[in-house]
């Protein structure tokens, strides 16, 4: 039995060796032989499928490069832009404070007053008081009740003894605050009170025989001996009639207290009047 099979196994050998001899010597139309064709195609379908492997797993690679390239380079752009926008931030408040520092100056120069200039560096704004500090103070002769002014009009006055280089200033919207007026108009004299709502004062005693209309210009009278005669402190936005003797005004201020940068201290208020242009 072990004899037949190993005489089975020397004729297999023998008859593929012939089919193996005569697959060598066969050609096909390329002019290769039977069997270089066939391992050719064998091993060029293999490497076939090696190669779309490899261009999937390039093709993949490159995505991530290319995708963490672009990543890192929106990061770069997102920091540039933000960088941009902080300068242009901070050349626009340049710019403000700039045309803030004109404005004083032609202020300072449309005037015939001595004053000096400061900047707002501090606020409070409780439901009591209502001051700025000022970079100001004794050693720059600042002294209690300055008046205290912007290009808009009257600020308020300096209070308190000041320190060797700041001052705190009551603003006029303050309701312990007042200051002599006159409707520019008709010369109606009465005096400006500060009330619980900083976004209005009270104008009191004048007359229910004045003639005063919404839209009127409210003027320091000069009166109280601190403010200047002539400057703007706000307009009629409200009148009527009183009950007793004295119309009942409100009237809104000339100044934007939330946005005081820049103001003048009048160091002498003795006789002082202000410029046509600025009334």
């Amino acid at each position: 039995m072990l004899r037949r099979h190993r005489t089975a196994s020397v004729v297999l050998a023998v008859l593929l060796g012939h089919v193996v001899l005569i697959s060598a010597q066969l050609t096909v139309q390329s002019g290769r032989t039977l069997l270089d064709a066939t391992i050719f195609g064998t091993l060029s379908e293999a490497q076939r499928l090696v190669a779309g492997a490899t261009d999937l797993v390039r093709g993949a690679w490159n995505g991530y490069v290319g995708l963490h390239t672009v990543s890192r380079t929106n990061r770069d752009l997102e920091a540039e832009v933000a960088a941009l926008r902080l300068q242009l931030q901070e050349q626009h408040a340049l710019v403000q404070q700039a045309r803030g520092l004109e404005r004083l100056l032609e202020l300072r120069q449309s005037v015939d007053l001595d004053t000096v200039s400061a900047r707002v560096i501090g606020a409070d704004a409780s439901p009591w008081f209502r001051t700025l500090t000022i970079d100001r103070g004794s050693r720059d002769l600042v002294d209690a009740d300055l008046a205290v002014i912007a290009p808009a009009g009257v600020v308020g006055r300096v209070v308190g003894r000041p320190g060797l280089r700041a001052a705190q200033v009551q603003l006029l919207i303050d309701r312990n605050a007042a200051a002599g007026a006159l409707i520019e108009r008709t010369r109606a004299v009465g005096i400006v009170v500060g009330q619980d709502d900083p976004a209005v004062f009270s104008m009191e005693y004048v007359s229910n025989q004045e003639d005063v209309a919404v839209g009127d210009r409210v003027i320091a009278s000069g009166a109280d001996g601190i403010f200047p005669h002539g400057f703007t402190i706000g307009t009629v936005a409200e009148v009527s009639r009183g009950p007793e003797l004295y119309k009942n005004i409100r009237v809104t201020p000339a100044v934007d207290f939330t946005r005081l940068e820049q103001v003048l201290v009048v160091m002498d208020n003795a006789g002082t009047q202000v410029a046509e242009g600025l009334r």
